[in-house]
């Protein structure tokens, strides 16, 4: 039988990488993107999984920082695909990159809303579409996108690091509460990774940015995706972080 994964954020740079990657493991995808501007990548992303990978995409407008979005993001996937949800994987996030005496109220919310409760919601929705189908030998994973972030302090980034530091908590329980009935929960914790937003970095910059990683590079998206496909092949991993970061952060 097919298997069903949801990705939130999926349109573009780690969410594109992970969502192909899913495609590539063989399971059919539900694409969540937010603002207008992203729905013609998410559409050219849903068309190459099939094309490539032969697999079904299905992509969902929706804003998973509010949960009744959220509810609605996971009724069309099952509609679409049934109600055995297989994988989610919890990655939409932003950033205000705002000294903390400068932020506004609403700003530092929306960090929280989108970075932390979203993935508070969609855990929350999708769990019963897991729990009454799992077991060891068919089982069910949550992987939540975090941050070195969460591991160490950022400077400009109080929220973010908030945030971030709370998935890791909250996977944490999550992978204790349903240790045993086939579902697992685990971090991914990336380092600086080159997508568009360091692509747009002056490149003196950017060198200087790289000779801080004791690899002496930045990493690249598939390294994420690279550790998203270890998790969901790792039956005997849950609650744990993995920091794909080049020894920027030693854990």
């Amino acid at each position: 039988m097919s298997k069903t994964a949801i990705i939130t954020g999926g349109s573009r740079g780690i969410g594109e990488a992970m969502s192909m990657k899913l495609g590539e493991l063989g399971y059919n995808v539900v694409v969540n993107y937010r603002s207008a501007s992203s729905k013609a990548l998410s559409d050219a992303i849903a068309a190459k999984l099939q094309e490539t990978y032969g697999v079904k995409a299905l992509v969902v407008k929706a804003d998973v920082s509010k949960a009744d979005e959220c509810k609605n993001l996971v009724e069309a996937a099952v509609a679409e695909f049934g109600d055995k949800i297989d994988v989610l994987v919890n990655n939409a996030g932003i950033t205000n990159n705002s000294n903390f005496i400068d932020i506004t109220q609403e700003a530092y919310e929306n960090v929280i809303n989108t970075n932390l409760l979203s993935f508070l919601h969609m855990t929350h929705l999708v769990l019963p579409y897991m729990v009454n189908h799992s077991s060891k030998e068919d089982q069910c994973s949550i992987v939540h996108t975090s941050s070195v972030g969460g591991l160490t302090g950022v400077i400009n980034q109080a929220d973010y690091c908030a945030a971030k530091a709370g998935i890791i908590g909250f996977s944490r329980a999550i992978a204790l509460e349903f240790a045993g009935r086939g579902i697992r929960s685990n971090v991914i914790a990336p380092g600086m990774i080159m997508t568009d937003m360091l692509r747009g970095v002056n490149q003196d910059e950017l060198h200087a940015l790289a000779a801080t990683i004791p690899e002496g590079y930045i990493g690249e998206v598939s390294d994420i995706a690279g550790a998203l496909e270890y998790i969901l092949k790792a039956p005997y991993l849950t609650g744990q972080i993995i920091s794909p970061n080049g020894g920027f952060v030693l854990m």
